[in-house]
């Protein structure tokens, strides 16, 4: 049944769109992090290295009320002074409420999640973001200087609005201008060993035709060795589409959680009526759903 309802799903191509857009920045993000912890890591150790009052311990457990740090220690001032100074859009929001501010001293990841978007408190490391806050991360730290810093912007702007597409659909033009970006963006790295291949991992994905591994479910398939194949290829597809579905939800319920002025409701209802409308994926976000109704209930 659920392989049945998948193919269902991607014989709508603007669907099958998002799914591929979103699969490309997990390719993206599984490439960049390596690179952004090395980075980070140094940043970190150089600002230590120049500043002894960050190298003291916090003295009073500062621990940051909603999205305010106040009334926080010396040695932590210190380090939102030096965090500001390194913000290259000094007037933006930062999320102080994804920071432990006295495991800035001894935590490089600690201080990277001050150039995040928020809902990052829990995130130990990079390879545990999803690419919106590493992007973010490149975007407002002046550690990463890139020569065309417009694609990160842009690319995360596109992300934002495959992730809150009311119909997870995106159409071919949007695709086309996503694609061109991206790649922008990826060449911004060729420097990078783990962004070698990123390219062209992306044209893959882009260029695929996700519906050809399952054209086979009506006429079968009599060879063992294929049919082991096609099962294997239509489970990784539906593996990649529960990590997206996954991401969007954690996004739409961490905001509810924070309050209701920030909780999307339409959205909630719009997602819960896609997975309520496939049994598939009614079933694997059966707790989603449950919390999903819940908060939908209260307005």
């Amino acid at each position: 049944m659920g392989r049945a309802e998948l193919a269902v799903r991607l014989n709508h191509r603007e669907y099958t769109n998002w799914l591929k857009a979103g699969r490309c920045l997990l390719i993206l993000k599984d490439a960049l992090h390596p690179y952004i912890s090395q980075h980070m890591r140094a940043f970190h150790a150089d600002l230590l290295s120049q500043n002894a009052l960050l190298r003291k311990p916090c003295q009073t457990s500062c621990k940051p009320r909603g999205n305010k740090l106040s009334s926080a220690c010396r040695a932590c001032t210190e380090w939102t002074t030096v965090i500001l100074r390194h913000n290259k859009q000094p007037d933006a929001t930062v999320n102080w409420d994804n920071c432990s501010p006295p495991s800035w001293r001894t935590d490089y990841w600690e201080l990277a999640k001050a150039y995040m978007p928020r809902g990052q408190g829990r995130v130990k490391s990079a390879d545990q973001c999803d690419a919106s806050a590493l992007l973010n991360l490149i975007n407002y730290c002046n550690r990463f200087q890139l020569s065309d810093s417009k694609c990160v912007k842009e690319v995360i702007r596109y992300r934002n609005e495959l992730m809150h597409s009311c119909d997870l659909s995106v159409d071919d033009d949007w695709m086309r201008h996503y694609w061109s970006t991206l790649k922008r963006l990826v060449r911004q790295f060729t420097h990078v060993p783990q962004m070698a291949t990123t390219e062209q991992k992306i044209d893959e994905m882009l260029t695929v035709d996700l519906s050809i591994s399952l054209d086979q479910m009506d006429s079968g398939v009599e060879c063992d060795s294929a049919r082991k194949k096609w099962e294997s290829d239509v489970d990784l597809i539906s593996q990649w589409e529960a990590e997206l579905l996954e991401e969007r939800l954690q996004e739409l319920l961490h905001a509810a959680d924070d309050d209701t002025e920030t909780r999307d409701t339409e959205q909630l209802k719009r997602l819960g009526g896609f997975l309520q409308a496939n049994r598939d994926l009614c079933d694997r976000f059966s707790a989603e759903l449950q919390t999903i109704n819940s908060l939908v209930a209260r307005d």
